[in-house]
């Protein structure tokens, strides 16, 4: 892996990542950007992940999606840019860190674990909307989503120490 070591290294040194780590505000500033997306993006994702395990069963899960992956889709617009600006500020460590590959690793199962929702369980939602039993793969699949989204936020925090 020495060729991502050398990549990283070059990235720490550009530019645009030293300017981020010396000036005044900056970073700062993206770490919050990146924080409110996280507020954005998982925020929304919990409580519709409670709304599948039961919580709230009179609002219909159709308009609760609708609402919800509004926002989750903004806090993603800021996520990204953010946190691939703070990234270049530190490429070198954080690609040597375990923690840093397991987040990554962990929002990719998010990831595939909202697009299983979305293609295996959502389609049939027509038929358990409202005050009907959830199915038990769409509760499995919001009980793993609660539980990812608490390890890929508690990796981003083991790795500011």
């Amino acid at each position: 892996m020495p060729e991502v070591h050398g990549w990283a290294a070059w990235l720490e040194h550009t530019e645009l990542a030293v300017w981020i780590r010396q000036d005044l505000w900056l970073y700062p500033i993206l770490e919050i950007v990146h924080i409110v997306g996280i507020v954005l993006l998982v925020g929304p994702a919990w409580m519709f992940d409670l709304r599948i395990l039961g919580f709230a069963e009179n609002i219909s899960v159709v308009k609760l999606a609708d609402h919800f992956l509004r926002w989750s889709r903004r806090g993603l617009f800021l996520i990204l840019p953010s946190g691939l600006l703070l990234f270049i500020t530190q490429a070198a460590t954080l690609v040597a860190n375990p923690v840093f590959w397991l987040k990554l690793s962990l929002i990719g199962l998010a990831g595939l674990n909202a697009w299983l929702f979305h293609r295996l369980v959502f389609t049939s939602v027509s038929s358990w909307d409202s005050h009907k039993a959830t199915p038990v793969a769409a509760k499995m699949i919001a009980l793993a989503s609660l539980m990812l989204w608490v390890m890929v936020i508690s990796c981003g925090r083991l790795l500011a120490y």
